[in-house]
């Protein structure tokens, strides 16, 4: 089965869609993978002037598949990090643009992923999820930066050490969205913002959006830093304890043999 679907619904717009419904549309390495490739392909279509990413189902993601976590290597952590920042790395500094749909959940990973869209669309009663520290695990993705420079320090901070579920009009107001809509109707005001977006002089933009996320820098996202510290924790006893927690519905004890 694929795991990213894609079509183009409207002229120049390329619709790409997680796959995996049964879970959630979780993201895994043939999730990341295929979606790099599809990602690749649409900025080199010229006949392509704007992505929107969404979830098939009517589920945005949700998330890091955390099963694939549990007692891995620090080299294999490592190496899901890259692999994971490869992805990244091309969606913060794609030529043009790209409109996340969120549809019921994007946790973890998939708030990550909605977050380096330019335009966001969210369902009202949507949740954007944090869970990072709860598992004993820093954000990933990019989100310490995205985050911060769409709600500001104090928020971020505020948002990560609360492990914070972010409904739809909370997310509107604090940045994390940019347009709300009732839930069965995300995917259309997506899709309409994407051709509105399309219509846009794509080297004007490209430029644009450069120079708003200082594309010049070496790594504006602090990605290296990113992936040390997951590597630290992933392979660490803290994600050990918060992920037991996570499979065993029970709150997370960080403070035993400290």
């Amino acid at each position: 089965m694929d795991e990213i679907l894609a079509d183009e619904p409207f002229p120049h717009i390329r619709r790409l869609l997680i796959n995996r419904p049964a879970a959630r549309n979780a993201i895994n390495d043939p999730v990341r993978i295929q979606l790099y490739d599809a990602l690749e392909a649409a900025r080199d279509d010229r006949h392509v002037r704007c992505v929107v990413l969404g979830g098939a189902g009517g589920i945005f993601s949700a998330g890091g598949d955390l099963p694939s976590l549990s007692g891995i290597s620090a080299e294999e952590a490592r190496a899901r990090m890259q692999s994971g920042h490869r992805l990244v790395t091309l969606l913060w500094a794609f030529p043009k643009p790209l409109v996340a749909a969120v549809e019921r959940v994007a946790a973890g990973a998939g708030a990550g992923l909605a977050l380096l869209a330019d335009r966001i669309v969210m369902g009202q009663d949507a949740v954007l999820l944090f869970p990072f520290l709860r598992l004993g695990l820093v954000p990933d993705w990019g989100l310490m930066q995205t985050v911060t420079r769409r709600a500001g320090y104090a928020r971020a901070n505020q948002i990560f050490l609360d492990n914070a579920s972010i409904k739809g009009t909370e997310a509107k107001a604090l940045g994390l969205a940019d347009i709300l809509k009732p839930d069965a109707d995300v995917m259309t005001q997506a899709l309409t913002e994407a051709a509105a977006l399309a219509a846009l002089p794509l080297d004007a933009f490209s430029r644009l959006k450069a120079g708003l996320r200082n594309a010049t820098q070496s790594d504006p996202l602090s990605l290296a830093y990113e992936a040390e510290m997951q590597v630290a924790c992933i392979t660490g006893t803290e994600f050990t304890e918060g992920y037991a927690a996570f499979r065993e519905k029970r709150p997370a004890c960080f403070t035993v043999g400290r």
